[in-house]
């Protein structure tokens, strides 16, 4: 069975920052592409970052871009994201997804691509 567990949120004043972790587990991490949606209140899932099976190459959203990065320890069979000056905008629910296929690329940016997501962790920011 496949199992993503997210953890790592918490609440965070604005210009904070937060690490999120995803362990995964019951298929074959290192051929995944990985990645972080979020979904704000009242609002549809967000793609935020995506990684490459080797973890060399990214994709961020426009909004996210420069603030957050996305890695993956394939070893630990773990999944990353760093989020750095933190806004009132970042408050959502994270998840960590894989995707549908493996061995796909980062392109297209696109939740079409996405199959089994986690439960989520929540990123509350907040002065």
């Amino acid at each position: 069975e496949v199992q993503l567990l997210e953890s790592g949120g918490a609440l965070v004043q604005p210009g904070g920052s937060l690490s999120l972790s995803c362990a995964a587990s019951g298929f074959d991490f290192p051929t995944y592409v990985m990645s972080w949606v979020r979904q704000a209140p009242g609002k549809g899932p967000e793609l935020v970052a995506d990684v490459d099976v080797s973890g060399t190459a990214a994709e961020y959203a426009d909004s996210v871009k420069g603030r957050f990065t996305i890695s993956r320890d394939n070893a630990k069979r773990t999944l990353y994201l760093q989020l750095n000056n933190l806004k009132i905008e970042d408050t959502a629910v994270y998840y960590c997804a894989k995707d549908k296929n493996p061995w796909g690329g980062t392109r297209p940016f696109s939740a079409d691509r996405l199959g089994v997501w986690g439960q989520g962790t929540q990123v509350t920011v907040s002065s």
